[in-house]
């Protein structure tokens, strides 16, 4: 997970590799937990066939998808269905995204002005996938619950921005399993301290030959019939890439 999710989430999720469970540590480490959060979608390089549903009030779309992914700084997106939207892709390397639309055969380079714009329809926008620094880097953590809460052993991390940190979140809200670490729902907070949008992990399964959650679900807080929710389908974590792979010509290419 980082700090915007998708992401990350939201793009991380997509084509990233999950760290094991691991023991969680007596006293609690907060910080050690957050790198283990941020870790859990990430890998050296992975390849991933994804699908993702998009509700809103005036539609429903699934669609599926192959992403690539080369540390923190590139992922390749490419739609493989449905078939009016085949070959439509996006590219993030660092700090820039590029979409590819094969229907008018153009390559755009997003500016900073459509950095707010939705992320092929979903709820993530074109910001999420370009924030990829670790949470603990941009927020003072603390302990804010750990016990049973709700028939669940829990631990509850609060996330503040440190100051002059880059970061659109008020405050952060992150509630994990006590006894696996897995990440089980993130509260996302604006400037007036009002949840903006939840994170919601579930459907644990072994993916990769390690069990995560499987399926993330975002709901916007001001729409809360409408979210987006991404399931992994597959995930390869032997696959080898290299630089040259995430260019943009690589973005009108099938494979």
């Amino acid at each position: 997970m980082k700090n915007s999710l998708l992401p990350p989430f939201a793009l991380s999720l997509l084509c990233s590799a999950p760290h094991p469970a691991v023991a969680a540590p007596e006293p609690l480490d907060v910080a050690a937990l957050l790198d283990r959060i941020d870790d859990m979608w990430r890998g050296d390089a992975s390849e991933a066939v994804v699908s993702m549903t998009v509700k809103t009030a005036n539609y429903e779309r699934s669609m599926k998808m192959e992403a690539w992914s080369l540390g923190e700084e590139r992922t390749l997106i490419r739609i493989i269905e449905p078939l009016k939207e085949k070959g439509s892709a996006t590219l993030k390397s660092g700090n820039n995204i590029y979409t590819y639309l094969p229907k008018t055969d153009r390559t755009i380079r997003l500016t900073s002005g459509m950095m707010g714009g939705s992320w092929m329809g979903s709820h993530f926008t074109n910001d999420d996938l370009v924030k990829e620094s670790r949470l603990r880097q941009d927020y003072d953590a603390k302990l804010s619950f750990q016990g049973e809460r709700g028939g669940q052993n829990l631990i509850e991390i609060t996330l503040l921005p440190k100051e002059g940190a880059a970061v659109v979140w008020g405050k952060i809200v992150t509630t994990v399993d006590a006894g696996s670490l897995m990440p089980l729902e993130t509260l996302y907070y604006d400037e007036d301290m009002a949840v903006a949008r939840t994170a919601r992990f579930t459907d644990i399964g072994n993916l990769g030959g390690r069990q995560v959650p499987t399926v993330m679900t975002m709901i916007p807080s001001d729409k809360p019939k409408e979210f987006t929710r991404i399931k992994y389908e597959k995930l390869d974590l032997g696959v080898k890439l290299d630089d040259a792979f995430f260019s943009v010509n690589r973005l009108k290419r099938t494979r």
